[in-house]
C-alpha cells in the first residue's frame, strides 16, 4: 500500500501579533503539529504550505495535488485555517468537488511564556543571519 501524502497548511501571520496569537505567528510549531499528526496516522507530509488569506480556489493550494503528490490537506486547527484561507467553508467545498481529504490535527496549541516568544521572534526576525532556530 502507498504511503498517504500530506500537504501540512500553516498561516502566515504578521510577527507583530506574537504576542496576542503566538501559535498563528510560530509556523514551526503548526507544520511540526501536522507532522505528528501525519505521523501517528502513518502518513507521510510531502508538502509545507504557508499562506496568509489565500482563496480556495487558488493555483498554489492545487498544484501538488494536481501532479499527484498530495492525497489530503491537514491544518493545525480551524484557527490556523481562518487565517491562512479567506473562505474556509469555501476550500471545505472546493475539497470535496475535487475528492481531497481535509483534515484537522486537532492537537492542543502549544503554550508560550516570556522565553517562548523570544525564541519564536529570534527565529523570525533574523532568517537572513543564518539563525537556524536551534
Amino acid at each position: 500500500m502507498d504511503d498517504v501524502r500530506v500537504a501540512a497548511i500553516a498561516s502566515l501571520t504578521p510577527l507583530e501579533e506574537l504576542d496576542s496569537n503566538p501559535f498563528l505567528v510560530d509556523t514551526r510549531s503548526q507544520h511540526a503539529m501536522c507532522a505528528r499528526w501525519a505521523h501517528d496516522k502513518g502518513y507521510v507530509v510531502t508538502r509545507q504550505l504557508l499562506f496568509y488569506g489565500i482563496r480556495p480556489d487558488h493555483d498554489a493550494l492545487w498544484a501538488d495535488v494536481d501532479a499527484g503528490h498530495v492525497d489530503l490537506f491537514v491544518a493545525p486547527n480551524e484557527r490556523v485555517l481562518a487565517r491562512a484561507l479567506t473562505d474556509v467553508p469555501g476550500f471545505f467545498a472546493e475539497c470535496e468537488r475535487r475528492g481531497v481529504r481535509l483534515e484537522t490535527a486537532g492537537l492542543d496549541e502549544p503554550s508560550y511564556d516570556a522565553a517562548a516568544k523570544a525564541d519564536v521572534h529570534r527565529r523570525l526576525s533574523m532568517p537572513t543571519a543564518g539563525y537556524d532556530g536551534c
